[in-house]
């Protein structure tokens, strides 16, 4: 085997598998045979070659997700109405973290199948510590994302340092934590089972929503940090020497998610109650006219959803630790001979897996209030994992986005959602859960024959 040297080493180190692996940069690298000028034309060009040589991205989540939209809303116009669209941000959103920290773990092409659980774990400490033990919300949810942590830890450790292999660790803790959660939830002080969680800063996650001006400021901090990031890069590739992309390309991309952000703020600032007209009750024995509160705001699991999703994108895009583990999941030994430190990355990433598991456990428990083992079977896993492979992460590790979560999150819940307002009665569960399996498997049908095709067209 031949030897790196020194600098070598430091050049790969520093730029493992390319000019800015996993940087928005990234995707404006020219493909094979198609010039760098940064006209319009060109690089449309470069685009088109790169979706013929496999490299998709999110493309297919996205088409997938527009379509299911157009069917589900002609099929049930329930489907479209204000109430259902504010209620999927809540319902999709523990499914969306988890898939997050799956995505770390699915970019070295390992899996964690203990993610439901070990969300559900993380959810049965907050809320033992809260309900049986009156401690403040804030301990009760830093004791959670700290045994995420701790879980992701030793998982990591087992897989890194013992060579176990991840299906095999995960699956361990998968069928062991299912007895964990039960023993906390059955047990210690307090309300025992399906526990009620007493905590209105927790509930109010899934069950609140910001004051409409804190809406459209969010949406306006969105769009403003967007166009920084993507001029910025711009002309930071232009100051090295490297074309960029185009104006026009930046620019409409600028204002598609301008539209899309104030289109979405706009039809969520809106009342979605069921019932906003007033009605009369009887209020100690007198017939009163009551006005129903109205629903109306963006959901507070938004803007945390919008902080992680702009942290980890930032962390895989733009730091060294990001550019790392792009290159062990492109490369394990390449990157090894760089002197990267891969079992610490390999550790590093199911911990942050274990900690956007507890992350969405705490949403799932706030969208029903309460936590349950119910709440948190296998099927969470499922759809988890079916969110980031839909979206348009690699099951082989090496290929993946942040936004990948975001998007195969998005198909998931239209899904679930659309099945269940469209097929109703005793085949209802039945059916959902064939067509997500069959989403889930054109996703990973399309990720292989994307990479047999990017690795026929030299692009992999």
């Amino acid at each position: 085997m031949t030897s790196l040297d020194k600098n070598e080493q430091d050049e790969l180190a520093e730029n493992p598998v390319g000019p800015e692996v996993g940087d928005d940069s990234a995707d404006e690298t020219p493909a094979v045979g198609v010039p760098a000028t940064g006209r319009t034309g060109d690089y449309l060009q470069n685009y088109i070659q790169r979706l013929r040589g496999g490299e998709m991205g999110s493309l297919p989540g996205v088409t997938g997700l527009i379509v299911l939209a157009i069917v589900f809303s002609i099929a049930e116009p329930s489907f479209h109405s204000l109430f259902n669209f504010g209620n999927m941000f809540s319902e999709g959103a523990g499914t969306v973290f988890i898939a997050m920290g799956l995505v770390f773990v699915l970019l070295l092409g390992e899996i964690d199948l203990a993610a439901g659980y070990t969300a559900g774990v993380c959810a049965a400490v907050m809320v033992r510590l809260m309900v049986g033990y009156s401690a403040p919300w804030p301990l009760s949810i830093g004791s959670a994302l700290v045994s995420g942590l701790i879980i992701g830890l030793v998982v990591g450790w087992l897989r890194a340092k013992v060579r176990i292999p991840s299906f095999i660790v995960t699956l361990a803790f998968f069928l062991a934590f299912q007895g964990v959660m039960l023993y906390i939830v059955n047990n210690f002080k307090g309300q025992k089972g399906d526990i009620t969680i007493t905590s209105n800063v927790v509930n109010d996650f899934a069950n609140n929503q910001m004051p409409v001006w804190a809406g459209w400021t969010l949406g306006a901090i969105i769009i403003v940090a967007y166009a920084v990031t993507k001029i910025g890069a711009v002309v930071s590739r232009q100051r090295q020497g490297l074309s960029g992309e185009p104006a026009p390309v930046y620019a409409a991309k600028i204002a598609a998610l301008a539209v899309v952000t104030l289109v979405v703020i706009w039809l969520l600032s809106k009342n979605r109650a069921l019932n906003s007209k007033p009605i009369i009750e009887n209020v100690n024995g007198k017939f009163v006219t009551v006005t129903p509160s109205a629903v109306e705001g963006v959901p507070y699991v938004v803007p945390v959803l919008v902080v992680l999703f702009a942290v980890w994108t930032f962390m895989l895009s733009r730091t060294r630790y990001g550019r790392h583990l792009y290159a062990v999941g492109g490369n394990e030994e390449a990157a090894r001979r760089a002197g990267i430190p891969v079992d610490r990355i390999r550790i590093s990433v199911f911990v942050l897996s274990g900690l956007m598991a507890a992350i969405g456990g705490i949403m799932i428990g706030s969208n029903v209030s309460s936590v349950s083992v119910a709440n948190y079977g296998g099927n969470t896993l499922l759809l988890a994992v079916g969110a980031a492979v839909i979206g348009g992460t690699s099951l082989f590790g090496g290929k993946g986005r942040m936004v990948d979560a975001i998007v195969g999150g998005a198909v998931v819940e239209v899904i679930y959602n659309g099945m269940a307002n469209l097929v109703q009665g005793n085949n209802g569960s039945a059916i959902q859960y064939m067509v997500t399996g069959l989403a889930l498997l054109i996703a990973a049908a399309v990720d292989a024959l994307s990479r047999r095709r990017a690795g026929a067209s030299g692009l992999a």
